[in-house]
């Protein structure tokens, strides 16, 4: 049996999609009032230049260190830029993480993929 992979190994360029990943921290209490304040700011996104897709994933478990983990999608990492420089959003972001009983702690980043797997 043979894994067929695609490993990408050159550097992101100016015209590459990258990802957006932010996983969360978060009291499992606080999550149904924090995701819906969230579906809120990535309806902003969704009309920004730029923007392909996003998913926000839930964990199963109310004990798992990150509760939730939001992957994005972009055309490139200065459409991704100049979306999240919107001065709405931000104070948006801002104030979700202020509006919570307990801290939350987002851990954002944007990726490139270097190994893909795909089914057979």
């Amino acid at each position: 049996m043979t894994i067929e992979t695609q490993r990408n190994e050159a550097p992101h360029s100016s015209d590459s999609s990258v990802t957006f990943i932010n996983v969360f921290e978060i009291d499992a209490a606080e999550l149904d009032e924090f995701v819906v304040k969230c579906e809120q700011r990535a309806l902003l996104m969704r009309d920004k230049p730029g923007f392909i897709d996003s998913r926000m994933h839930r964990a199963r478990s109310s004990s798992s260190r990150f509760q939730l983990v939001n992957v994005s999608h972009w055309e490139s990492q200065e459409a991704w830029e100049a979306a999240t420089a919107d001065p709405d959003f931000a104070s948006r972001t801002q104030a979700a993480r202020e509006q919570t009983k307990q801290p939350i702690t987002p851990n954002p980043g944007v990726y490139d993929v270097v190994v893909e797997l795909i089914a057979p």
